[in-house]
């Protein structure tokens, strides 16, 4: 007899039963960080649904002149005034061409629009797009000639020049044409230089105002009540439901913009009303989260008219001694309306997940949903807004 201690031998778990613990296992960590995905995923920046008041884009406009077209510019007859363009553009030239009869086929009218960006400085150059305002059949291979860009208070605040680049073609034989896309539309990249800088001093600012791209109270406070927060002092207030007015702790270290860069990375989970949107040219229905529906019945008929016609020749038999062929038209209409026609009920607090299978189940189309939707609002089952596009 040997005096050493028997060692315990545990057996090992069947492979089915150790699969269904680490599954089990699987479940339970799921189940822990599952609530903590929708919170997340509901949540959006500040700078994401929010706009700085003065940070803002500028339009610009002007008028000018292509020239180097194929004969694909603007005609005589069709388009005067781009022969005046031309005989004005020649005589700040030295050219004089007053009274002379100028053929304009390689020359367009066109308008140059362009979007100068918040804190741009002299010098930068930024792009322009150039569309024909006359009759010109393509802008490819012309080139933009001086085209001072005002802004709306009629101010140069750039100048644009350069060749044009356009996604399109036009090919046109005796019998067919070929177009593709719009070849009298084109950009030009970096095509105008910045000559105005637009005075706008952010940093000296002692407050500023956030507006709210999709205004609304909810998310106005909570704007306010997550900046200060952060910033452990009440410094931002919600004055109306798309605005936040932002100030500048009196202790704070740094400028407005510093400030800015501070707050714009904090989540907040913006509201919304109840809203269905819909365009019935298109049959396309955007429905938010939030819509609700009353105790409802709805019942939908697919009521289908089909009307057909044919033509029936009635003739002589033959060898008869007399008689003539008739053509006698038959017309047949049919009606169907559906053999399926089901009455679904709609309970109280219906979510827009069960609104939507309930629809599908019912065979409904996007536009008999349209009706639908609008038949429900009508009876005022409907808790939301709808807007027509």
């Amino acid at each position: 007899m040997s005096g050493k201690t028997p060692k315990t031998r545990v057996a090992p778990l069947p492979r089915r039963l150790a699969a269904w613990s680490f599954g089990l296992s699987l479940c339970l960590i799921a189940a822990l960080f599952l609530p903590l995905v929708p919170a997340q995923a509901r949540t959006s920046r500040i700078k994401d649904i929010v706009n700085i008041e003065g940070v803002r884009d500028n339009m610009m406009v002007g008028y000018g002149i292509v020239v180097g077209l194929n004969g694909t510019g603007d005609k005589l007859n069709n388009s005067p005034f781009t022969q005046q363009s031309l005989i004005a553009m020649l005589e700040r030239l030295g050219v004089n061409v007053r009274g002379e009869n100028l053929n304009t086929g390689n020359v367009a009218a066109v308008m140059v629009t362009a979007t100068l960006p918040p804190f741009t400085t002299q010098g930068s150059r930024i792009d322009v797009n150039v569309s024909a305002l006359g009759d010109a059949k393509s802008l490819q291979g012309g080139t933009l000639l001086v085209t001072p860009l005002l802004g709306a208070d009629g101010v140069v605040y750039a100048v644009a020049q350069g060749p044009i680049t356009i996604s399109g073609f036009s090919v046109q034989g005796e019998s067919a044409t070929v177009v593709r896309n719009i070849p009298t539309a084109g950009r030009i990249a970096n095509g105008a230089i910045v000559e105005r800088e637009i005075d706008f001093n952010l940093a000296s600012m002692g407050q500023v105002r956030l507006s709210l791209r999709n205004p609304d109270f909810t998310t106005a406070r909570r704007i306010a009540r997550a900046i200060d927060g952060f910033l452990s002092v009440e410094t931002a207030s919600a004055t109306d439901p798309g605005t936040v007015l932002l100030k500048k702790p009196a202790g704070y270290k740094g400028t407005l913009v510093d400030l800015i860069t501070d707050i714009e990375q904090l989540p907040v989970e913006p509201d919304q009303i109840a809203k269905v949107v819909i365009d019935e040219k298109s049959g396309v229905i955007v429905m938010g989260a939030d819509v609700r529906i009353s105790p409802v019945a709805i019942a939908q008929s697919n009521l289908t008219i089909k009307i057909s016609e044919s033509a029936q020749v009635s003739q002589a038999n033959p060898f008869a001694s007399g008689g003539q062929t008739v053509v006698v038209p038959r017309t047949d209409v049919s009606v169907n309306q559906g053999d399926d026609v089901k009455l679904g009920i709609l309970d109280t607090g219906v979510t827009l997940e069960e609104l939507v299978t309930g629809l599908n189940r019912m065979g409904v189309s996007p536009r008999d949903t349209i009706t639908i939707l609008q038949a429900i609002k009508a009876s005022g089952a409907l808790q939301a807004d709808i807007q027509s596009m």
